[in-house]
């Protein structure tokens, strides 16, 4: 088997599409995630499958050409735009005695190279290292060989064994530091909440200009670049709404389609900053042909961390790219849902976005009448707390009538963290 180390330079890549599900806009995706690592891409192969095959995920007819085109153009990996298994992976490296990686692997490698704090670096080991523990025999067959306590080996244990206790350890490790940096993150945003500043984190897909719109409303330097991924490590930074108010803007790692469950895992730290955010915004490129798609596949990740009863503003951006295409704001009928078009690069539109922040962050306390359940009494001792509370009166079936003053995003988030759906329990008109 050749080398596997960094020094890899050459890619042939392998694109398996399912019938009936033809996407030219994920093949550019996956071309551009190979390229995005630096590798050389020498060759692309592709094959349409009704089901992935056990042995190799492929058939014996492509394998072999696979294997002819990898010789015949000195490959150093062959990278599959799909999941392999653990088994799939060691027959093909076997068959072709050259590395192998799937999707799972190959985007593991490029949050390898883009994390650059202590935390990001943290969180990219950790899902290594859980993806590794499935694939640690990798067709080396003496790791099975029993052999007899040698250092920090037991009697009786194997190589194999010995690797997955230690990979355990290191796990454990990594583990209890990243509960550090939650618990400080966690202690930042309680900070954050006693001084009433409100959160907005970026969400949307890899790629599509959240950093660049994030430096342009606040002057930041976060790294920006035409690659998928250029952002992994979260930065905060204030921002003076305008009306002499300030917000806090998160800038957070890019989404993908069928992005590993070991990255949103590892990630916690991270995603928790979308979770607890007031409102988030979801930058979208107007350019792709897959947009609905692409926006779902961000809606789903952020259900999967439980952001999903966080508002959203979406932004369009791009629109510097189409002619024809200018700054505008869309409120959607039957929904309460905003959408801005601008440009990050030249600034048209952002103007819109801040308006739009503002009108949603409502800095000035509005009135209103909510009807609580008898299971949210931890709810109305907040709103006492905060001095939120102006009439409160017991309902017929014990639960409170409340007259409350407060701004419209601290209501939505005292009743998410109290579990309630703010349209359930928001009264139209005072009760007679």
């Amino acid at each position: 088997m050749k080398s596997e180390s960094s020094s890899i330079q050459r890619a042939l890549i392998v694109y398996v599409e399912f019938k009936n599900s033809k996407d030219d806009d994920e093949y550019n995706e996956f071309y551009h995630l190979v390229k995005s690592t630096g590798l050389e891409i020498v060759g692309s192969i592709t094959t349409t499958r009704s089901h992935a095959e056990p042995r190799f995920f492929v058939g014996k007819g492509k394998v072999d050409e696979i294997r002819k085109t990898a010789d015949r153009s000195n490959t150093d990996v062959i990278i599959f735009n799909r999941f392999l298994t653990p088994a799939q992976e060691r027959n093909l490296e076997r068959f072709f005695n050259i590395r192998v990686i799937d999707r799972i692997g190959l985007i593991l490698d490029i949050f390898a190279q883009r994390a650059l704090s202590y935390e990001g670096k943290l969180q990219v080991e950790l899902a290594q290292l859980q993806h590794l523990t499935t694939r640690l025999i990798r067709g080396w067959t003496h790791l099975e060989r029993q052999k007899g306590g040698i250092g920090l080996r037991g009697p009786g244990e194997t190589q194999l064994e010995s690797d997955r206790r230690l990979i355990g350890q290191r796990i454990k490790a990594i583990k209890q530091r990243l509960q550090k940096v939650r618990k400080q993150r966690y202690q930042s945003r309680q900070q954050r909440k006693k001084n009433d500043i409100p959160v907005i984190s970026f969400i949307g897909y890899t790629n599509a200009g959240k950093s660049t719109l994030f430096n342009y409303l606040t002057s930041a330097n976060v790294k920006t670049a035409d690659q998928l991924f250029a952002t992994l490590d979260p930065t905060l930074r204030r921002l003076n709404t305008g009306n002499g108010s300030e917000v806090i803007l998160t800038d957070t790692v890019g989404f993908i389609r069928d992005l590993p469950h070991e990255l949103v895992e590892s990630f916690k730290a991270t995603l928790d900053e979308i979770r607890e955010a007031d409102l988030l915004i979801h930058v979208i490129d107007v350019e792709q042909e897959q947009r609905q798609q692409r926006i779902d596949e961000v809606n789903q990740v952020v259900d999967m961390i439980g952001a999903s009863n966080v508002p959203q503003i979406e932004v369009y951006n791009k629109i510097d790219k189409y002619r024809g295409l200018g700054k505008r704001v869309e409120i959607l009928e039957n929904s309460e849902k905003t959408r801005i078009w601008l440009s990050s690069q030249t600034g048209e539109g952002v103007n819109l976005l801040l308006e739009a922040i503002v009108k949603y962050m409502n800095q000035y306390k509005e009135s209103r009448y909510i009807s609580l359940p008898v299971s949210a009494g931890q709810l109305r001792a907040k709103l006492f707390d905060i001095g939120a509370v102006k009439q409160d009166n017991i309902d017929a079936v014990g639960g409170w009538i409340m007259e409350v003053e407060l701004e419209e995003f601290k209501l939505h988030k005292l009743c998410r963290e109290a579990n309630l759906d703010i349209s359930n329990i928001a009264l139209e008109r005072a009760p007679l």
